[in-house]
């Protein structure tokens, strides 16, 4: 009975070990080094565009529209209120985002395209007339054999 229960205990023991080596393996992926600066980098932008938003384009917005304020703009129902003003601010943030978010997967696109476009099409070497010629008159002797 101890064998059988030792046996046991070494084979989860190389589960977990082999668990945390795929685990390791897995960290050491360029892919999710990648996917964390995106993630550090998309979390700065977010707030760069979030200040844009309030600091400038709502204030300006605001005097556009007869001196509102977004911030201020809610209206209460009994004790909630509703900050609608808050609420426009940030879909002003979201769209922000998603154009810029567009426009880089448009460079990323155009420029894997044209890296595409590249490996597709091999140089292909135009032919001369001369050579044309030969290889037609190569092409009736060759039917003239037959």
């Amino acid at each position: 009975m101890k064998n059988i229960s030792k046996k046991k205990i070494k084979e989860e023991q190389k589960k977990i070990v082999g668990f945390f080596e795929e685990f390791k393996k897995f960290i050491q992926r360029g892919n999710v080094i990648d996917l964390a600066v995106g993630v550090i980098i998309g979390g700065a932008f977010s707030k760069i565009v979030t200040s844009l938003v309030n600091d400038i384009l709502m204030p300006i917005i605001g005097l556009l529209l007869g001196g509102q304020d977004f911030k201020n703009l809610s209206f209460k129902i009994k004790d909630a209120t509703i900050a609608y003003g808050a609420f426009i601010q940030n879909i002003v943030d979201f769209l922000i985002i998603a154009f810029f978010i567009f426009l880089i997967i448009k460079i990323f696109n155009n420029f894997f395209k044209k890296e595409e476009e590249k490996k597709e099409s091999p140089d292909v070497v135009k032919k001369s007339d001369e050579v044309l010629l030969l290889e037609e008159i190569r092409d009736l002797l060759k039917k003239k054999k037959i």
